[in-house]
């Protein structure tokens, strides 16, 4: 397994479990990137803000988890892809309204672009209206 795959899944799993930019940092360049085509993530622009709005999201949807379903590493580009499916039920307190109970499913891809053995930009693809109109929000 190359060193990009081992560190982009380090990352992947601190960041999907909500560890914040204490535990994802050690995997990133100082001041790595972040772009999504999503309006939840709008204003988002570095990998730290990113890291901790995910671990925001855990308060209060903390069931929430994620299910690795693809990872695929470019070795000549120095990328790598992780598709996941997110699984998590809004019963915390926090978010954009009270407590729904209501359930989402959501896939998204983590597009983890390297400098050296450390990411310096991601890209994340989600479909976010599909995830807030199950979550209750819209």
């Amino acid at each position: 397994m190359s060193t990009i795959t081992t560190v982009a899944k380090a990352f992947f799993d601190a960041c999907e479990t909500g560890g914040g930019w204490e535990a994802c940092e050690q995997y990133c360049t100082p001041s790595a990137s972040f772009s999504a085509q999503a309006e939840a993530l709008s204003g988002i622009v570095t990998l730290q803000d990113y890291t901790n709005w995910m671990k925001g999201l855990l308060t209060f949807i903390p069931d929430g988890q994620y299910e690795v379903k693809s990872f695929a590493t470019d070795g000549e580009r120095q990328n790598v892809l992780a598709y996941g499916i997110f699984r998590g039920t809004h019963t915390g307190e926090g978010g954009p309204c009270p407590p729904t109970g209501k359930s989402t499913a959501t896939d998204y891809v983590y597009a983890m672009e390297f400098d050296g053995e450390k990411i310096s930009h991601m890209t994340k693809i989600w479909n976010d209206t599909h995830a807030i109109k199950e979550f209750g929000w819209a």
